[in-house]
């Protein structure tokens, strides 16, 4: 099936796909686990022993040199911080065992084609990967959405014969009895949640990394955002890692280094309620072995299909290229670690946006992804209007065909079947999702029971539909930010409008990924979109609303409006409660309660505000806009200001 984005100037040719599952249902497991397997390394280098690389990392300069200082400051005997530093790699480090890596392949191929339809991935991304892995050494960078992330990178490398990677992986994935070692046979290193200001384990760890890195010992293999999305937003990068990676470049130890994102696209997430159970308060469930085995009922159900799309390498030295002044590293020798200067840390910031903003491009949308975003939509007019609840099944399919062109004209990565007929294509997105939906008497409607106002499950079935949306708020965000900054300028004057678009870009940069220094380039693109499709007129002076524009605004304004109102709904709280003395860990459940009684009585009108991730997003935005202050001596919030949007 070939995809086709419909971005201008240029149309863009999408890699085809193959389902890999294909083969799976009619061949042997056992024959596939057990087959020859011979990735090529990074310049022909074999495989290294895992005792070996330890000890690279313990007789490297570095870690000696940050030893030595641990010892005098600490007045301990710099054997006994070799000591410490030993047992800390020996917590950390992966032990890569092709019998473990086999014994995988064998089990996930049972439990994948039970879950999964079809996992489908872009053959030529794979050969462009296995080209880089040759050239250069290579990090990959996938997107996460869940669990399964880690383990399907994995399936899908060893499927293709390409060089299995070495996985960053939380500490609490190493207390799982029997798992936990598992895991680490497989590829995975063990690193703390935070450091603190530990030095050692700082410099055990980046050395562990750098050193698998610079000798192409297997490609490394990490988390972007740093944790898994319970919104199915993106998420703030975390620039740790990513520096790390970055080092060897830039103090030239290696050529290049080859950064590549990769986007797993889930037709049904297989945490969805206990995403949506954690964004509400209910505690996260602690990783455990019989927490896992307990998890056997999720094979009975189905989850569609997977898309993975391995996006072009992106090479750390043409991203450098007029942005990075190596000769800085000359000046002092390589082995004595130092703070990255400012320049460095904008140019890796900037990089880290750079490759989410790809991630997001490529991360491919299935139908229920629309009709998700218009299900909400209708839940929410027909709760403030006091309407009965839902819409004729016609009338959605009419939508979702409309949503369909309107988004690939934004250039949407699309799965939408071709050779089915819409009406089909709407009902095998509701049957899958029948969990959330409820098809009755020709309506479709949110699975809530009628006359009977069960709150936490609204909730539940309302943050679920939610986070299936915000896997295109990426495709619409910016016209989106147009849209409402068109709604709430006082003229239509261009720069009454962009300063209105200004303002919301910068109060919503903890919430989605817009690249820092953007803003004229992110509006620009926004009005580029509606103008090319019909719904401004924009002059050197003035935007204008065309005729028949006003639906697709409707719909881009009422995607932005449950973020407005969970950022004014957090504004009010701060405003008429007494937070003067309120810690941050007290924050949540107080926002929270806040809340629940609005929404109670009518006054909210979206229970996606109820989101803890919203409501860290709005605190975050208001201390950096200077209208809320965290007070020194404890943790407790001031707001000096409030921004006059509120109302």
């Amino acid at each position: 099936k070939q995809f086709t984005s419909h971005k201008d100037p240029m149309l863009k040719k999408r890699d085809d796909f193959e389902d890999i599952l294909e083969e799976r249902r009619t061949s042997s497991d056992l024959r596939y686990a057990l087959r020859c397997y011979t990735p090529v390394l990074y310049k022909g280098v074999t495989p290294c022993k895992t005792s070996v690389l330890k000890s690279m990392v313990l007789q490297s300069d570095q870690l000696h040199y940050v030893i030595n200082q641990v010892s005098k400051e600490s007045g301990r005997a710099a054997d006994d911080v070799r000591e410490e530093a030993s047992a800390i790699l020996e917590e950390m480090a992966h032990s890569l065992q092709l019998s473990t890596v086999r014994f995988f392949a064998f089990m996930l191929s049972k439990v994948f084609k039970t879950l999964f339809r079809s996992i489908c991935v872009n053959e030529e991304g794979i050969q462009r990967l296995q080209q880089a892995i040759q050239e250069h050494p290579v990090v990959l960078l996938p997107s996460h959405r869940s669990y399964m992330d880690f383990l399907l990178m994995s399936y899908i490398l060893y499927t293709y014969d390409v060089a299995l990677p070495v996985i960053a992986a939380g500490m609490d994935f190493m207390g799982m009895k029997f798992v936990g070692e598992m895991l680490r046979m497989s590829g995975a290193f063990f690193i703390r949640r935070s450091f603190g200001g530990d030095k050692l384990y700082w410099s055990v760890f980046s050395e562990y990394v750098k050193t698998m890195l610079k000798n192409g010992y297997a490609p490394v293999e990490f988390f972007l955002e740093g944790t898994r999305s319970r919104t199915s937003k993106s998420l703030t990068p975390k620039l740790g890692l990513l520096n790390i990676v970055m080092d060897p470049f830039l103090k030239g130890e290696v050529f290049d280094v080859n950064v590549v994102p990769v986007s797993i696209s889930y037709e049904r997430i297989l945490e969805e309620s206990l995403y949506a159970r954690e964004l509400l308060g209910v505690p996260k469930p602690k990783e455990s072995t019989s927490g896992l085995f307990k998890a056997r009922k999720v094979l009975s159900e189905d989850y569609g299909s997977i898309h993975v799309y391995f996006g072009q390498p992106v090479s750390v030295r043409s991203l450098a290229e007029g942005r990075v002044n190596r000769c800085q590293f000359n000046l002092v020798p390589r082995h004595i670690p130092r703070r990255p200067s400012e320049e460095i840390q904008s140019f890796v910031n900037d990089s880290a946006y750079r490759l989410v903003r790809a991630q997001e491009e490529n991360m491919v949308l299935k139908p229920w992804v629309l009709l998700a975003s218009l299900l909400l939509q209708n839940h929410h007019q027909n709760r403030a209007a006091g309407q009965k609840p839902g819409m004729a099944l016609d009338e959605l399919t009419t939508q979702a065909v409309w949503l369909r062109d309107v988004s690939r004209q934004y250039g949407a990565f699309l799965h939408w079947p071709d050779h089915t007929s819409p009406s089909e294509v709407v009902s095998s997105g509701l049957s899958l999702h029948r969990a959330l939906v409820r098809v009755c008497e020709g309506r479709v409607q949110l699975a809530v029971e009628q006359g009977v106002y069960l709150f936490e499950f609204l909730a539940v079935v309302v943050l679920s539909c939610a986070s299936y949306r915000n896997q295109m708020l990426h495709v619409f965000v910016r016209p989106a930010l147009l849209a409402s900054a068109i709604h709430i300028a006082s003229s239509n004057q261009k720069q009454e409008v962009f300063n209105s678009f200004s303002f919301l870009r910068n109060m919503f940069s903890s919430e989605f990924i817009l690249c820092p220094g953007a803003t004229v380039q992110d509006f620009e693109e926004a009005c580029y979109l509606l103008v090319k499709t019909g719904v401004l007129q924009v002059t050197q002076q003035e935007v204008l609303v065309t005729e028949r524009g006003h639906r697709t605004l409707a719909f881009l304004t009422s995607m932005l409006d449950p973020f407005l109102q969970g950022y004014q709904v957090v504004c009010r709280f701060l405003c008429e409660e007494d937070t003067e003395t309120l810690t941050e860990k007290q924050f949540i459940p107080a926002v929270r309660k806040f809340i629940v009684n609005h929404l109670l009585a009518g006054r909210l009108r979206y229970a996606e505000v109820l989101s803890s991730d919203l409501q860290k997003n709005a605190l975050a935005a208001l201390q950096r806009l200077g209208a809320v202050r965290k007070i020194k001596g404890y943790v407790g919030f001031h707001h000096p200001c409030v921004p006059g949007w509120l109302d």
